[in-house]
């Protein structure tokens, strides 16, 4: 049950769910400012199905192959989130695009988290990217959803450096555990009321630019 005072929060996935996850574990603590409403996968077999009703969380599931237009699947799926009352949507690994009316309508109000620095390594294999273009930084960004893929306001990102012995699944592993960190902190912020979108752009009261620079890679002495 969502206390009273608490922002609900939904989070769709469509696999594992870790970053719903950490989620969850951060709203079971007693001074977190919001609460999960619900769990939705578009994949019955989603493994994170069964991790959050382990945590007596309510689950449902609206299955896209169900249905013959994206249309009529994102309608189902905005009812299923409008039904839990929640106030913010999370998306957590959600393999699907949303078309631009289901964005509109849960606009500011629906953010996802991605495993790049963005603006740069949108889409898929952004590990693989980063490594490819020889990237001395690489990271994790969650952001405000807009129709366009991975662009939206950005509201927090954590920055890492890419070592040379780093591997695709490497980097994704140190990249997660950033990801675990500043989507709990993200939903926090929206939960208190912290956070503003003007011009596409978002301002959190109270909070400061980190200090200090960090090079990459570094000559020896």
């Amino acid at each position: 049950m969502v206390e009273a005072g608490r922002l609900k929060i939904v989070i769709l996935i469509s696999g594992r769910g870790s970053n719903m996850t950490a989620l969850a574990e951060a709203c079971a603590a007693g001074d977190f400012p919001a609460e999960v409403a619900a769990v939705i996968s578009n994949r019955p077999d989603a493994q994170g199905l069964t991790t959050a009703a382990n945590r007596g969380i309510t689950t449902a599931i609206v299955d896209h192959t169900q249905y013959d237009a994206r249309a009529g699947f994102e309608a189902a799926l905005s009812a299923a989130i409008e039904s839990s009352g929640a106030d913010l949507v999370c998306l957590a690994g959600f393999m699907r695009l949303l078309g631009a009316p289901f964005v509109d309508q849960w606009r500011d109000r629906l953010i996802n988290i991605h495993p790049s620095l963005l603006p740069a390594f949108k889409g898929l294999d952004t590990h693989g990217q980063v490594l490819a273009a020889g990237a001395r930084f690489s990271g994790s960004t969650v952001h405000f959803v807009r129709p366009a893929t991975d662009e939206g306001p950005i509201i927090v990102q954590a920055a890492l450096a890419v070592a040379p012995s780093d591997t695709a699944a490497g980097l994704a592993a140190r990249v997660l555990e950033q990801e675990h960190r500043i989507y709990p902190l993200a939903v926090r912020w929206i939960a208190e009321g912290r956070v503003t979108v003007a011009n596409e752009t978002v301002t959190i009261a109270g909070a400061s630019a980190g200090s200090g620079v960090t090079i990459n890679p570094e000559s020896a002495p």
